[in-house]
């Protein structure tokens, strides 16, 4: 098998916010953005990746999910609980240095885990978790 990573969705509470903040601290680039129905989707991606996308989506825009789960969805993103990305860089201090420079909440500075990585958190403006790993 040859498989590559096409899409992932990530809930977005704030189309022109989460925009922003992909495409102007991250460096990504806006591929489409689409309106429906009152709600926005918007697919980004490194432009030295074409084949990968994250589609940013309301998080109502399941319609098998219930009134009562959007609520749900809606808290834990705002608690930075019901998505993560994990991002990779070969300059992990210089990236940190830019993204708290935007004003995004960090969550962890730079930090050698114990685990093996290195990396740091911060939350998009849905308070979905960033992670950034060091990577070679």
């Amino acid at each position: 098998m040859n498989l590559t990573i096409h899409w992932t969705f990530l809930p977005h509470n704030d189309a022109d916010a989460s925009l922003a903040f992909y495409r102007d601290t991250l460096g990504f680039e806006l591929r489409n953005d689409v309106g429906y129905g009152g709600m926005r989707w918007l697919t980004i991606g490194p432009p030295d990746q074409p084949g990968t996308s994250i589609v940013l989506e309301p998080p109502a825009a399941d319609p098998g999910i219930t009134e009562d789960e959007r609520r749900i969805i809606t808290e834990m993103m705002a608690k930075g609980t019901y998505a993560r990305l994990v991002l990779g860089t070969p300059d992990l201090d210089g990236t940190f240095e830019k993204v708290q420079a935007s004003g995004a909440e960090v969550v962890q500075e730079p930090t050698q885990q114990p685990y093996g990585v290195r990396d740091c958190a911060f939350r998009d403006p849905a308070g979905n978790l960033i992670r950034i790993n060091e990577v070679s």
